[in-house]
């Protein structure tokens, strides 16, 4: 818990207040940035890029409600800033999606997490980005949408195919320990 002290030292631009709330929050913050971003390097700038966003707007928070949930949100935007510009989507007419299973991260429990990050960071950024908000962070598809500006139906056919490709990533990789264990 962010201490109310340090958040309102932050609103004065003290800087040690400001280190303290960096290091205090910026590891969840990092760990966000990985699922949304294709790579370390990637990750490191959407962090700071975050965390620029988050001492401009710090007014702006008035302690109704979780001040490291302000920070995600403010965290998850500034990804998905990143990647609106590409327009990596793939639009798709609504009808044709039928309503998906909801993705159970067990089956994937016996690939190692840091693996199984790296598989959900080589998926193309439309899917890559769909997964993580629905399966990590478990926004709705319409919340997605309205996020992403895209429609529910794009949403949902770009989760089942990062669940299709990151399916076929681990039975890849499984083969490939399985045949090295034997």
């Amino acid at each position: 818990m962010i201490y109310k002290e340090v958040i309102n030292s932050c609103k004065k631009n003290d800087r040690k207040a400001q280190r303290e709330l960096y290091e205090t929050i910026s590891p969840k913050l990092y760990a966000s940035c990985l699922r949304y971003a294709p790579n370390e390097a990637e990750a490191k700038d959407i962090l700071q890029d975050s965390f620029i966003i988050i001492f401009k707007k710090i007014d702006q928070f008035n302690f109704t409600g979780s001040f490291e949930g302000w920070c995600k949100r403010i965290t998850v935007n500034t990804a998905l800033q990143r990647y609106r510009s590409t327009k990596v989507y793939e639009l798709v007419n609504e009808d044709q999606i039928k309503d998906e299973e909801s993705i159970e991260i067990e089956e994937y429990n016996d690939v190692p997490l840091d693996r199984l990050l790296q598989m959900i960071q080589n998926l193309p950024d439309r899917y890559r980005l769909v997964f993580s908000m629905y399966a990590l962070d478990g926004y709705s598809h319409n919340e997605i949408a309205e996020m992403m500006n895209i429609s529910v139906g794009t949403s949902k056919s770009n989760l089942a195919r990062s669940r299709k490709h990151l399916q076929e990533m681990v039975k890849t990789w499984r083969e490939v320990n399985n045949s090295t264990a034997s």
